[in-house]
């Protein structure tokens, strides 16, 4: 069985003295009460080393997370981060193709799938986002969306670490709107995408790879999409820069196993 993943997005938001407050608040909480789930936070690059600190002096619970990173190792690549600064950080994931990096910074899919595949050769879990627009989904485009951004996300790798992929569907039209997907339509979504890398790797990698949703996960819908069969956990947004509101989404996962 796999095992659920709550991952928490942070974005722009906390400083490195704040990130420190916000994840003792998470992880005195679960060493109280260990969570049935992995959990994961991604905080912005400055606060990561002080993240690792802290996570590691308390022994919590909780995986760390960068939020992108560059394909190469190292350059003349202005502002950018690379694999190996991330793995001195001791960070176990990273976001890669979020929506707003594909909108705002105009990454493309087959910068997209450089990144997968340099973050499996320095040993990081990519977390591999995608979605369709508003636009999209209105006229019946999101399966072809999603298919020609898994294929593409995806080419030419190889199965020897894949099964440690995570990959996120999150709806554009539902991330940081309030909106978010039906459970029932999420998971059809969701089965697709498994039938996408069954097709493209094999069924024992298909059944492996953990999928979560994403898009406006919050603690009084979540219970909704854990109780869904393909839906392996949440990647969330706003709902993560609360303690409380995070917590809550991780008590959920109790749900999720009752389902299956």
């Amino acid at each position: 069985m796999r095992k659920p993943l709550i991952a928490g997005n942070w974005k722009m938001y906390k400083t490195t003295q704040e990130a420190a407050e916000l994840i003792k608040a998470i992880g005195s909480q679960l060493l109280t009460q260990p969570p049935l789930s992995e959990v994961v936070v991604c905080p912005p690059f400055t606060a990561l080393s002080r993240a690792a600190t802290v996570i590691e002096g308390h022994n919590f619970p909780i995986g760390l997370g960068a939020q992108n990173m560059h394909w190469e190792e190292e350059g003349a690549f202005t502002g950018e981060v690379s694999p190996l600064m991330l793995k001195e950080l001791a960070v176990d994931y990273v976001i890669l193709g979020h929506s707003e990096r594909r909108q705002f910074f105009a990454e493309t899919d087959a910068q997209i799938n450089k990144k997968i595949k340099a973050a499996f050769k320095y040993g990081l879990k990519p977390i591999f986002c995608v979605g369709e627009s508003l636009a999209q989904r209105e006229q019946g485009q999101t399966s072809k969306v999603i298919t020609e951004q898994v294929q593409m996300g995806l080419a030419d790798l190889t199965t020897d670490r894949l099964k440690e992929l995570v990959i996120a569907y999150e709806p554009v039209w539902a991330i940081g709107t309030g909106r978010h997907a039906q459970p029932q339509d999420a998971n059809d979504v969701i089965r697709h995408i498994r039938a996408l890398v069954s097709a493209l790797f094999s069924p024992e990698v298909g059944v492996a790879v953990r999928i979560l949703y994403g898009g406006s996960v919050k603690p009084d819908n979540v219970v909704g999409f854990m109780a869904e069969p393909e839906i392996d956990g949440a990647l969330v947004g706003g709902a993560s820069l609360n303690a409380a509101d995070f917590l809550a989404i991780i008590k959920a996962v109790p749900t999720k196993l009752a389902a299956n």
